[in-house]
């Protein structure tokens, strides 16, 4: 049991660090500048119960990341009901920021006016989808709202990782870099698949070389919205020699059409792991892209 001063004889006791000092100090977080521009997430394919739950977990994320940050979600198929379309969100962000700067002259405060984006919407995708991001380009502007579109997610090597994570956790992969264990059922060849065309293939295959360098085996991209790709690139890995295959979506999640990935396991012959989903760095490249576009930092330089 434990007594009011601690734990128990013979109990670890967890002490605080002491805070470090000089030039090695690590940099703390920042908030939000004031008056920055709000992010606004846009979220692809029909909305849901799990598609907005975990837009709210991405954004929960992103928050954690850089407090007092002011955030939206915007629905490319939206209702404007239960599922706010991104036209309507971007259309009140502005009117919001409008209202605040009112208020503010009213109550005899000396504010600048606004001038810049009232909004940077960031993608919630992991690589390009050119049809996806007309509609949310057509979207932003039929809003009429002065906002920023930023570029999808990824290349990135934290998506490499995220899928590292969903690989080990449908026992598909090690779970570590230094293959200490080995995982009976681990894959010898990995189809990465994706969405979006041959752009997004492309893409794809950037952060599959980066996963193929974590997992030391063969990493292939392939779509699973072009008849026959998936099986042509599963032939191809075992005809290299892999024989135990995995299939590992690079999608987020509320992007991917229903049963394409069920079809292409089937047509693969080989089990897959989960979506990238909100994994904890797809919050952190939203926000990467927010702070990216506005060139402001999320931490402090350390001190010298």
């Amino acid at each position: 049991m434990s007594s009011p001063t601690g734990p128990a004889s013979g109990l670890p006791v967890r002490m605080p660090r002491p805070r470090q000092s000089g030039r090695h100090r690590r940099p703390e977080p920042v908030a939000a500048p004031e008056g920055a521009p709000a992010l606004v997430l846009a979220v692809p394919g029909a909305p849901a119960p799990a598609t907005r739950s975990l837009a709210e977990e991405v954004i929960s994320i992103a928050r954690s990341e850089l407090p007092g940050l002011d955030v939206a979600i915007g629905y490319l198929e939206g209702d404007d009901a239960e599922y706010p379309t991104l036209g309507s969100v971007l259309a009140h962000t502005a009117a919001r920021r409008t209202e605040r700067y009112e208020i503010a002259r009213a109550a005899g405060r000396e504010v600048a006016a606004p001038e810049g984006p009232a909004a940077v919407v960031v993608p919630l995708l992991a690589g390009p989808d050119n049809a996806l991001m007309r509609r949310i380009r057509q979207a932003v502007m039929d809003s009429r709202a002065a906002a920023e579109l930023t570029d999808v997610l990824g290349p990135h090597p934290l998506l490499a990782e995220a899928m590292h994570v969903r690989l080990s956790e449908a026992g598909l992969a090690r779970a570590d870099r230094a293959r200490l264990f080995t995982v009976a059922t681990a894959a010898d060849g990995i189809i990465l698949a994706t969405v979006g065309g041959d752009e997004a293939v492309q893409a794809a295959g950037i952060t599959g070389m980066l996963l193929a360098a974590r997992l030391a085996v063969p990493v292939m991209a392939a779509a699973l919205d072009q008849e026959g790709a998936v099986g042509a690139i599963a032939e191809q890995l075992r005809g290299s020699g892999s024989m135990q295959l995995a299939l590992a979506p690079y999608l987020i999640g509320p992007e991917l059409p229903e049963g394409l990935l069920d079809a292409a396991v089937k047509e693969a012959g080989c089990a897959a792991s989960e979506a990238l989903g909100a994994y904890p760095a797809i919050g952190k490249l939203v926000l990467s892209q927010y702070t990216s576009a506005l060139g402001i930092s999320t931490q402090q330089s350390a001190t010298h």
